[in-house]
């Protein structure tokens, strides 16, 4: 688990000498405010201070995001993706599919296949990040609006009505959840930012990001992920292609997949409170017109939620569902590139070592929801699907997908050919569903359900 959920840290390495991608400004408050080098612009922190105020679209200004992401994209170069490029990654994409068809029992999931600029990644994926970032958001915004004028909150002292009390907390409670948004709003934007330079496609993160059953892939991210690894670029095109087909194929045959890793992070949220001891004392620490000052609270965590116990069962949950869905991709992928690809072996390897070290999926999901997929875990739901592929064939492994009690748990990774062989798992009880003792049978003579009485003579 991370030890920064989303909006409570620092959203860059201590270490990395305080730059963002590119070498441009780390600090997503330096652009809200109009800072540059440390210098603030008053006229353009007054001004952006009131467009933030004024932002009343839910917990996160997703408008601000996005212009904080798309800053951080150009800091970094961002280029257009040329016909050249299109049409290497729709050739890629359609072989893809042809390689998988005989290796999975789900057909073709995508609608299309697209190239994306980075740029273009940023505006295509932000409603799904608003789905998933919008529940955790909300729950902070809501605790800390209980503490500033609920019972136990620091004016709840104050020996006046309830009513009057939310009268004269109102306006406050208004002006933390625009200021929080701005908050939300300008670390996430930094994250995606940071995210759309090394995302190779719309399912790293493990679930497809992009709107419609849209498959893509960043030719420049492409390009820099085959970089030092001296495997040529139309094979490594293909392998990222062939995980991309695999994700889609997954998520379009499985209709149940994608809410249940949602209401995992909605799960989470529902258990989110913070400590209003806490908080009070860092809000009065805080310099309002000290850009830094307010940055370095927030990643102090200031916000940071408390942990509980529903929240580690709900990121267990969605840890193992990850953990399934990239070890299913993984098995899949490999099955599909070893005939063809000489350098599947090394690719599938560079991908699992980039979950390893953390990579941009990760790193970026962590501090979103708290959540740390474990490498391991993947490679033990791969060898999981492995087995149940010997154990039971292709369709029998597919059918597990077919409904949520049937998927393996947590202790299953811990025994694949368990699982597989059906030893460690308890035969699926539907006894429970109608306990309503159906209706004795009426004698033909006499009126029962469904049947009329006869007519009087």
């Amino acid at each position: 688990m991370s030890e920064h959920p989303f909006g409570f840290g620092s959203g860059q390495d201590p270490d990395d000498g305080g730059e963002g991608p590119g070498g441009g400004t780390p600090n997503p408050f330096g652009a809200l405010f109009g800072a540059d080098q440390g210098n603030v612009d008053i006229g353009a922190a007054f001004q952006q201070l009131g467009q933030v105020l004024s932002w009343q679209g839910g917990p996160v200004n997703w408008d601000l995001a996005r212009d904080v992401a798309r800053q951080a994209v150009s800091a970094a170069g961002d280029r257009s993706v040329n016909a050249g490029e299109r049409a290497q990654v729709l050739d890629a994409m359609r072989l893809s599919e042809l390689w998988l068809d005989p290796v999975t029992g789900f057909a073709a999931g995508a609608a299309s296949a697209e190239a994306w600029s980075r740029a273009e990644w940023v505006e295509h994926t932000l409603p799904a990040w608003r789905e998933l970032v919008d529940p955790v958001a909300a729950k902070v915004v809501e605790s800390i609006g209980a503490m500033l004028g609920g019972d136990g909150g620091p004016m709840s002292g104050l020996g006046v009505a309830p009513e009057q009390l939310a009268a004269m907390t109102g306006p406050l409670q208004g002006m933390m959840r625009s200021v929080g948004g701005a908050m939300f709003g300008a670390q996430l934007g930094q994250a995606l930012g940071s995210l759309a330079v090394e995302v190779t496609g719309s399912t790293d993160i493990g679930l497809p990001l992009g709107q419609g059953s849209r498959a893509a892939l960043l030719p420049a991210n492409v390009s820099a992920f085959g970089d030092g690894l001296g495997v040529p670029l139309d094979q490594v095109r293909l392998y990222l292609a062939l995980r991309e087909s695999a994700h889609h194929r997954l998520f379009a045959h499985v209709p149940w997949l994608r809410s249940h890793l949602v209401g995992a992070v909605a799960a989470y949220a529902r258990g989110i409170s913070v400590d209003a001891s806490r908080l009070e004392e860092a809000v009065g620490r805080i310099d309002p017109t000290n850009p830094e000052a307010v940055q370095e609270a927030l990643s102090g965590g200031l916000f940071e939620p408390e942990d509980t116990p529903e929240q580690r069962a709900a990121l267990a949950r969605l840890e193992t569902a990850l953990a399934l869905v990239e070890g299913w991709v993984d098995e899949v992928v490999d099955a599909a590139a070893s005939p063809h690809l000489p350098s599947s072996s090394a690719l599938r390897e560079t991908v699992r070592r980039r979950r390893a070290s953390g990579g941009p999926g990760e790193q970026t999901f962590a501090s979103l929801v708290g959540l740390d997929l474990r490498p391991r875990r993947l490679r033990d739901a791969a060898a999981l699907w492995r087995a149940l592929l010997e154990a039971r064939g292709m369709d029998g492994r597919e059918a597990v997908w077919s409904h949520p009690d049937l998927m393996p748990t947590t202790d299953d990774l811990d025994d694949p050919a368990g699982f597989a062989s059906g030893s460690t798992t308890a035969p699926l009880d539907l006894s429970g569903l109608d306990d309503t003792p159906a209706p004795p049978e009426a004698p033909p003579d006499e009126p029962g359900p469904g049947r009329e009485a006869p007519p009087a003579t």
